[in-house]
């Protein structure tokens, strides 16, 4: 049999690779069995039901690493920028976001903002750090400045099709704009 890590792994990733291709709707236990050739009865060992799979892959999705230890103000900004929209970009997808937003899969939507809440927890702790050091203003609402660059992420894709040098830009105007 394989290594117990290898096959949730596997299960997760086929989760994650439904969910992005064909939307939350794809992702059951069935679809998941048929993709990844692992029995239905593996994965009900792992997860209860549909539910708990979707969440156990959407917060392996959602689970920053840390910024290293003693980053600079410009790291630490990086790491945020790259960190808020991880959530969409290497995770759920457009296709994901577009199906959160019309509340298509209420049980999906429902997990994922609950996976984000403790997701966003993380960031809102850089931020806080950030403020407590004086690298950005003390008033700065982190949850607001979350938004803004998950936002500016959205708006840049939707506007053209692609993100390109988005990351670049925003990071220009958040060190300009975040200047105590």
């Amino acid at each position: 049999m394989a290594d117990s890590d290898e096959v949730g792994s596997r299960i997760t990733g086929t989760a994650l690779h439904l969910l992005r291709s064909a939307g939350p709707g794809a992702v059951t236990i069935q679809a998941v069995q048929a993709q990844s050739g692992i029995a239905k009865t593996t994965i009900y060992r792992r997860h209860q039901d549909r539910r708990a799979m979707l969440r156990a892959a959407l917060s392996e999705l959602m689970t920053p690493t840390p910024p290293p230890p003693r980053a600079d103000t410009t790291d630490r900004l990086h790491w945020l920028v790259r960190n808020a929209v991880a959530a969409v970009d290497g995770g759920i997808g457009f296709g994901g976001f577009a199906s959160l937003l019309t509340d298509e899969d209420p049980e999906f939507s429902g997990l994922f903002r609950e996976v984000l809440g403790n997701q966003r927890a993380a960031l809102v702790v850089v931020v806080d750090e950030l403020k407590a050091d004086g690298s950005i203003p003390a008033d700065i609402d982190p949850e607001a400045l979350i938004d803004a660059i998950v936002g500016a992420y959205v708006a840049e894709r939707a506007r053209t099709g692609r993100v390109g040098d988005w990351e670049g830009r925003l990071f220009d105007l958040l060190s300009t704009a975040l200047r105590s």
